[in-house]
């Protein structure tokens, strides 16, 4: 990852993307069983990120389906926005 950070030309944000990821990530866990109102949070700002991944895969002239994951994720992410937001 540390050079596909640098192929990407964001290494000084690497750090701080990993941070973002992982307080995703466990916002997501916690919000399950605390409030739904984390869930959203926490999926919104994954999605986000997601969202800002594969438009610098693109930016970058990677392929579609070398971007596809991370449009697949900031989909994913999204349903859970919107599912968690409806409760």
């Amino acid at each position: 990852m540390k050079n596909e950070f640098i192929r990407f030309k964001l290494a000084k944000w690497r750090t701080l993307v990993g941070i973002l990821q992982i307080l995703g990530g466990l916002g997501l866990i916690n919000g399950v069983f605390v409030s739904n109102i984390l869930v959203v949070i926490s999926a919104g700002g994954l999605a986000l990120l997601m969202l800002i991944g594969f438009v610098t895969r693109l930016h970058i002239k990677d392929s579609v389906i070398a971007s596809s994951p991370a449009f697949i994720f900031m989909i994913i992410n999204s349903l859970l926005v919107f599912a968690f937001s409806t409760t």
